[in-house]
């Protein structure tokens, strides 16, 4: 039997990859070279990476989500409605655009509406917020431990001693209250991402304040002789002073409008009752009792407020007054809103006075402090381009 030689291989016969231009990325497009996004006009000329991560993050069927919400609610509402506020911005009653095949999802050219238009001036979003709140929380507790090192907490005579247990706790209630049950409760019914970031944040400072205070409750309890780290608990629930406090915190957190709640507790609530609670009152009197720690702690709730929450409510709703639709069904809502909640502020307020005279060394007239809030407060009204109400 004779065999065959087989001759050695040449290789294996492979076919060639053959380039159509139809992978993904392949064609070219007029934006195909931009390392920027172009769905949306950035605040200044140039886009900061805050607007890149927040702005149209949360799709709009009124743009481009061609085959309307994603998502819905139980009763069939989808998305983020409109009508959860009583406040419009342009646009916003016009009907959404028609959908069928072909139409690639193009709907009114962007901006849809007004709402759209808001831009954070904080430029918050989960880095910052993060990076924020660590520093301030590690700020507050280097001040609160040099303190104990420095047994400065030694120098607090009792009648100081009982002012901080029961009313620097006390405010912590409000604090809680309103971070969990106002804010990040509007913040979810608010209709763009954007205004979603912004309320959340803020949210999130006074659950952070909330926080800060109950832990410097617990560090009180052990370093300062005699300290009750309950008695915040009393002072909420049954002490004349502290009534007209909860029951506006208690109805605030009863607002169902995203924006009335916003417009409520910054607008209104903060600079007649919180400011007044923390700068005209522990601010002005802890140094004069001994006290330079609990300034730190309740001041850098003050800036959360003062220098950030304000700031994009400001914005918000400046754009609501001057909006060129619906600028004066917005004013006249606004005034409403500042009819109802203005003389419950002024009241809670009212009733604080008598946390003046509960320390030896005294702060400023309460009077005098009080004429200070009301000021503020009419400056914020002011530059909303509304009348201050009657402050009585």
């Amino acid at each position: 039997m004779t065999t065959t030689p087989v001759s050695p291989s040449t290789g294996r016969s492979v076919p060639k990859p053959a380039f159509t231009d139809a992978e993904a990325g392949a064609r070219e497009f007029p934006d195909s070279g931009n390392r920027r996004f172009t769905y949306f006009n950035p605040a200044k000329r140039k886009q900061s990476h805050y607007e890149d991560v927040t702005v149209e993050v949360q799709p709009d069927p009124r743009h481009y989500l061609s085959q309307g919400w994603l998502y819905g609610f139980a009763d069939g509402t989808g998305g983020y409605p409109l009508e959860w506020t009583a406040l419009k911005a342009w646009g916003s009653d016009r009907p959404e655009p028609e959908r069928f095949p072909g139409s690639g999802g193009k709907g009114y050219d962007w901006p849809a509406h007004g709402w759209h238009e808001f831009r954070d001036p904080n430029e918050e979003w989960e880095l910052t917020l993060y990076r924020y709140n660590s520093n301030v929380v590690r700020q507050v507790n280097q001040n609160v431990e040099n303190a104990r090192q420095a047994k400065a907490f030694e120098q607090w005579n009792p009648n100081w001693t009982r002012f901080v247990e029961r009313n620097i706790g006390a405010w912590m209630h409000v604090d809680h209250g309103l971070g969990l049950y106002l804010y990040a409760n509007a913040q979810r019914r608010a209709p763009t991402n954007m205004h979603n970031n912004a309320i959340s944040v803020n949210s999130m400072h006074r659950i952070r304040a909330a926080q800060d205070l109950a832990l410097y409750n617990l560090t009180l309890s052990d370093v300062v002789p005699g300290f009750d780290g309950s008695a915040h608990l009393e002072a909420w629930d049954s002490d004349p002073a502290w009534q007209g406090v909860r029951e506006v915190a208690e109805q605030l957190t009863g607002i169902w409008d995203w924006a009335e709640a916003v417009f409520a507790g910054n607008v209104v609530f903060e600079p007649l009752v919180g400011e007044l609670f923390r700068s005209q009152l522990v601010q002005q009197v802890a140094p004069r009792n001994g006290d330079f720690v609990t300034p730190t702690v309740v001041g850098a709730a003050e800036y959360d407020f003062a220098e950030r929450d304000l700031r994009y409510t400001t914005a918000m709703f400046d754009l609501l007054t001057t909006d060129r639709e619906y600028a004066d069904h917005n004013k006249a809502t606004m005034r409403a809103w500042l009819s109802a909640w203005v003389p419950r502020a002024i009241r809670a307020a009212r009733a604080l006075q008598p946390l003046w005279s509960q320390t030896d060394a005294k702060p400023p007239r309460f009077e005098d402090s009080l004429d200070a809030a009301k000021s503020r407060f009419a400056g914020i009204v002011t530059d909303l381009h509304l009348d201050v109400p009657k402050l009585s």
